[in-house]
């Protein structure tokens, strides 16, 4: 036998043993129409159930009793209050998560070192660690009895109960988001991009500037809208540090909270509307992303 006919592929089995390797493979990942129908009704319920049904129920209620008290409920000074809290709040922690997803995926993708994958531990800690474990841990640390609580109290530092305590818990709440949407981006696209700017005399700068942060914007983006998301809407760790205290120390889910137990329901299915409203835009915008430039982000994942 010839060394070229020793390359040929191995023949197919003959039409009464079955089809051939191509054609078992589609029928592995070929459903009968009636399963994909069902899968796909089950999906759609479920949606339906757990999730539409639940937002129209918000919206509805918030108008149930026309607009004029629709609006009455969110010029309210209290809820003015939260609102500002919340924008203020997500403000500072969004940047400073950016900045550090930025430092933490460019040193874990990029290098090698001891401790890295203690790192990517650390940084996937707020996702096992409960939001209220999350405030306690800021309380003892900074309370009136906790660590650091006389020293604060001496200097006339105020952290728990008041603006800088909910900062905090939220940064920590949501650090891992612009990290996590980078890490294996920059992992899967390698080094070999910054080492031939480096090696044509690029600082490390214009590396960043030029090479890396145009493959990375779009995956930046979508970090940066999750951590938004996720900053305006976090209840636990904001609820231990917050202390409840209305029109100063309450974000718009606290202060959605109060109202309910308070049993102003219009008042608090309006404010929570809104934070669902906030929800829906940051969805929205990352959706219209993907689709506007699906090519270009696919393009880049593979670079």
């Amino acid at each position: 036998m010839s060394q070229d006919a020793s390359l040929q592929d191995p023949p197919s089995l003959p039409p009464e043993f079955g089809a051939g390797p191509l054609a078992r493979r589609n029928a592995a990942i070929t459903e009968a129409p009636w399963v994909r129908y069902i899968l796909i009704g089950f999906a759609l319920l479920f949606l339906t159930g757990f999730l539409f049904l639940p937002l129209a129920t918000v919206f509805v209620e918030a108008f149930r009793n026309g607009w004029r008290l629709y609006l009455a409920a969110l010029i309210e000074p209290d809820a003015l209050a939260a609102i500002r809290l919340t924008l203020l709040t997500a403000v500072i922690a969004v940047p400073l998560n950016l900045l550090f997803g930025l430092c933490a995926a460019w040193a874990i993708a990029k290098f090698q070192f001891r401790g890295k994958a203690l790192l990517i531990s650390l940084i996937d800690l707020p996702f096992s660690v409960s939001p209220v474990v999350a405030g306690l841990i800021y309380v003892l640390i900074f309370g009136a009895h906790g660590w650091f609580g006389s020293w604060l109290s001496d200097h006339d530092i105020k952290i728990i109960f008041s603006t800088p305590g909910i900062v905090l818990a939220t940064i920590f709440v949501t650090f891992p988001f612009v990290a996590r949407e980078l890490i294996p981006l920059m992992q899967e696209q390698g080094t070999d991009y910054e080492q031939a700017a480096l090696s044509l005399g690029a600082s490390g700068w214009q590396t960043f500037w030029h090479v890396t942060l145009p493959n990375i914007r779009w995956g930046l983006l979508f970090g940066v809208l999750l951590c938004n998301s996720r900053a305006m809407g976090e209840f636990g760790a904001v609820s231990v540090v917050s202390g409840h205290i209305r029109g100063q120390t309450n974000t718009m889910p606290l202060h959605v909270e109060i109202l309910y137990n308070e049993y102003q329901f219009s008042a608090a299915f309006a404010v929570a509307s809104l934070l669902a409203l906030l929800a829906l835009v940051t969805l929205s915008l990352k959706s219209y992303l993907e689709w506007r430039h699906g090519d270009e982000l696919a393009a880049t994942r593979k670079h």
